[in-house]
């Protein structure tokens, strides 16, 4: 409890540039799901498919688009927000880049081998899309985290935080993991749901194949 109120002390929380970055952080995952999802309608009515023809491809990489332009956004207003706010030695030396250094390079390891893994469609909400992998990834990295790809952005993240030395780039990090955490509250189990959908059909049509 300590060492948080340390951290909070050392947040200037009068800084737009701390409530830009808290809202866009916030912003990507929760938008992006509720676009892709729309309460369902997008996976049961094609609404953003009807958009481009019916062309379901065309709907992802457009959403696909939009998000990773997001996060560039997101990225640049997390910079902006640490150059804002007081600078204080997180960690002795040579901890203090070797520890950040560390953690961007696993999280940036989890986050590309995760995409590279999924594929565009199966990392930007193809599923949602109607467009599903033959079978659930279950090579490196999700065969040692669940959910690599947040994970990966948390620990980029917290390295940020770490390198330009910045208290409130913790308070910050801490942020976004539990956004992260609420938003695969909604996603996973709605992710799991389409799947066993999918294979329930497969089983229904087999037993008319015999």
């Amino acid at each position: 409890m300590a060492i948080g109120a340390d951290i909070l002390s050392l947040v200037d929380f009068s800084k737009s540039s701390l409530t830009l970055s808290l809202i866009s952080i916030a912003f990507n995952p929760t938008a992006w799901n509720i676009v892709a999802r729309n309460a369902s309608k997008e996976y049961r009515n094609k609404t953003i498919t009807r958009l481009f023809g019916g062309n379901s491809r065309a709907g992802v990489y457009f959403l696909t688009l939009m998000i990773f332009s997001f996060g560039i956004l997101r990225d640049t207003l997390y910079q902006r927000a640490l150059e804002d706010q007081p600078r204080k030695s997180l960690l002795p030396e040579p901890y203090s880049t070797l520890v950040p250094a560390a953690l961007f390079i696993v999280g940036q390891t989890f986050v590309i081998t995760s995409t590279w893994a999924l594929g565009i469609t199966g990392t930007f909400l193809g599923d949602y899309f109607g467009i599903l992998m033959d079978r659930r990834v279950e090579g490196f990295p999700f065969n040692v985290l669940h959910d690599p790809m947040y994970v990966g952005s948390t620990m980029c993240f917290f390295a940020g935080a770490l390198w330009y030395e910045r208290p409130a780039g913790l308070f910050i990090s801490v942020y976004v993991y539990i956004v992260y955490v609420i938003a695969l509250r909604y996603e996973g189990p709605f992710t799991d749901m389409i799947y066993a959908k999918r294979e329930e059909e497969r089983a229904k049509s087999s037993k008319k194949q015999r």
